[in-house]
Formats: structure tokens, sequence, C-alpha cells
């Protein structure tokens, strides 16, 4: 506060792409200089544990941080505040990735799934606690207008900045390491279905409500049966006849007629008349 009152005021200087690259220099520079100082260490493993212990801390201290803000003025987004923050992004995570040593893989369990998705309904109910009543606001043709510009802007802005870029092309050894890792991850993630999920039911109540809801689409399903009963009585669906149709057709006839008509009894009498026949012209 002191301090602040001796400060007269000032003239506000626009942050020019030069300063930024001043700026980013300065920070590679520090950076390098703090990492010369460190010692080798040993990396360790991020464990569900610690995810959740790192969101506790962030969400206490955004609260005590909002405590102590006072009033500001809100400035908009604009695309060159965008653009500044992905370049910021992107250094960030090449400067990250060129620290971190070599770490063992664990695979994604469905027990961590499910503590993911418990943690992410806890802290959403959490978060809609502190929230307050607002009065929603229609989306007008004027701000779906003025929505439709700021994104035509922003993407013809972002367009004039990119470099061109040399494409690679997708080679044989590029898809059969892909398909290793999709092989590999449907293994593991097998290997802990079977071992976790499989052969073990999931129980369901047999609440009022779904008794009832089960015999409403039974009657349904029984209503709609007999409507399309109803509705195609009285008609035929017509068959087109071929050669073995009428070969089956003349087959099936004569089988009846012979079992009707006791044919096959006559021809199994005739038969035995010819036996005896021939065996009397042998003798005599």
């Amino acid at each position: 506060v002191l301090y602040k009152e001796s400060v007269g005021t000032g003239t506000p200087t626009p942050v020019t792409p030069e300063m930024e690259r001043v700026k980013r220099n300065q920070e590679i520079c520090s950076s390098v200089l703090y990492k010369e100082n460190i010692g080798k260490a040993t990396p360790t493993p991020v464990t569900p544990e610690m995810e959740r212990v790192k969101r506790n801390q962030e969400i206490i201290s955004s609260v005590l941080y909002k405590e102590n803000v006072g009033k500001v003025t809100p400035t908009p987004i604009t695309p060159e505040m965008e653009r500044v923050k992905r370049n910021q992004e992107i250094i960030s995570s090449v400067l990250y990735k060129e620290n971190v040593g070599q770490a063992t893989p664990t695979p994604v369990t469905p027990e961590m799934e499910r503590v993911k998705r418990n943690q992410e309904q806890i802290s959403s109910v959490a978060y809609r606690e502190g929230l307050g009543k607002a009065t929603p606001s229609p989306v007008t043709p004027e701000m779906e207008r003025v929505k439709r510009n700021q994104e035509q802007i922003s993407s013809v802005l972002y367009k004039e900045h990119m470099a061109k870029g040399t494409p690679t092309p997708l080679t044989p050894e590029m898809e059969r390491a892909k398909r290793n890792q999709e092989n590999i991850s449907s293994v593991l993630y097998s290997d802990s279905f079977r071992k976790q999920v499989q052969g073990k039911a999931a129980y369901v109540l047999d609440t009022p409500e779904m008794r009832r809801v089960r015999e409403t689409q039974k009657h349904i399903s029984t209503v709609k049966y007999h409507e399309d009963f109803e509705k195609s009585k009285g008609s035929f669906t017509p068959v087109v006849t071929d050669p073995i149709t009428e070969r089956v057709k003349k087959n099936m006839q004569d089988f009846s007629d012979i079992s009707y008509r006791g044919i096959q009894r006559k021809v199994v009498e005739m038969e035995r008349k010819r036996v005896d026949q021939d065996q009397e012209n042998l003798t005599g």
C-alpha cells in the first residue's frame, strides 16, 4: 500500500511481439540457470491419491483466492490473447516434456474409472451448492450473429499466423505400430475386465415402479401385435413358383396319395406274388 501511494500515474504500453519474445527468452534463461543447480532425482509416479490431494489443494486455493479478490473490470478475450495463450501452453508443454524421465505406465482399470467418475460427480455437486440463483437470458438472433462473426474473425486471424507445414505420409510401419498399440490396450483392458467384472452379476432392485413399467411395456407390445395381426388378416404373401418348388410339391403329393390309397400295400403284394411265381417256374 505505501509503495503504491508513492507511484504516480503512468502511460500503459501495448505488449508487442518483440516484448513477448524477450520475455520468453528471459524465462528460458532463468529456467536453464535454475536447472543447472538441480541434482539428479528419482521420478515418482502420479498415483490417484496424489491426484485427489492436488485437486483438493487447487479447490482450497481457489476459494481462498476468490475471498480476497475485489471488484474488477472484465476485459474481453481477443484473438491476440488467445494466440498468446496457445503459444505459452505449447512452450510450457515442450519445456515440461524435456524434464520428464522414464516412468512405468499403469493401465486404467475399471476401478480407477469408477473412482474418477465419483470424484467428478462429487466435484459437480460441491460446485453447484456454492452457486446462487441466476436469471437465464434467451439467445437472441443478434447474439448468434455476433458469435458467428467472432468465430470467423478468430479463424481468419489464426490462419494468418499459421506457417506452412510438411505433411508426413502414413507408412506401413506407422500402421503396424498403431495396430500393436490397439492390441496391447485391448489385452490390458480384457485382463482387467476378467479379473474385476467378469462372472459378477449386476443386481437391480425390482421396485414397484419397475414392475409397473414392465407390465405397461407388455401391454403395449400385445396391443401392437394384435393391431398388426388385424391389419394382415385376410391377406396372403405371394410366393414365386419355380421348377424346384413344383417338383417338391409333386413328390409330396405322390407320397400323400400312396399313404392315403394304400398303393404301397398293393405293390408289396404284387412283388410277393412275382417272387412266388419265379420260384414255381424254377422248381417246375
